[in-house]
């Protein structure tokens, strides 16, 4: 009698970030570069900004297949796309949290990101996710700067000071703030 015993092979996630002149062919270069690795997709956001076509992309992979399939994204530079490939780092203890989107819409002028993440960071609250657009007001065409970002904090944050100071931020740089519950 012999036995076959298969060890399961272990998974690891890489997270990819690239950029490059956008053209055709660019998203089937890094698919089929994950595919012959034998990796899954799992999860992205691809855009064109500029002329310019950017991504981030997590992707799941054998972890003893994991160090050719970046070695083989490196060679992206060839057809113009630069490639930063990371491992996923250990997942930290799971804390309650609690998910929110946070929306802005204002004339545009510099700085906006920059006083709005602080005060995210100042409190621990973590932005997941961020789309910024500037957009055209309708009667004066004036260039308006909107942004919706997803964010995360800790479950026992004093929520009503947290919106206080965003309000405070909000009348300060001159943009509409609203938070919006995920729950």
């Amino acid at each position: 009698l012999i036995l076959c015993v298969r060890t399961p092979k272990v998974k690891t996630d890489v997270v990819l970030t690239f950029v490059g002149d956008d053209k055709p062919g660019l998203v089937e270069s890094v698919s089929r570069i994950i595919s012959d690795h034998e990796g899954n997709w799992l999860e992205s956001r691809l855009s064109q900004l500029a002329g310019k076509f950017a991504g981030i992309i997590r992707v799941s992979v054998d972890e003893s297949r994991a160090a050719t399939l970046i070695e083989s994204l490196q060679r992206l530079r060839a057809v113009g796309l630069s490639v930063v490939s990371e491992r996923a780092g250990v997942m930290a203890t799971v804390v309650p949290k609690r998910r929110q989107t946070l929306t802005l819409l204002g004339l545009d002028h510099p700085g906006i990101v920059r006083d709005v993440s602080h005060a995210l960071a100042a409190r621990q609250i973590n932005v997941l996710e961020l789309n910024t657009n500037i957009t055209r007001a309708a009667m004066t065409g004036e260039p308006m700067f909107e942004a919706e970002a997803t964010i995360e904090y800790p479950a026992d944050i004093d929520l009503p000071e947290f919106e206080a100071h965003l309000a405070a931020i909000s009348r300060e740089i001159g943009v509409d703030v609203e938070l919006v519950d995920n729950d």
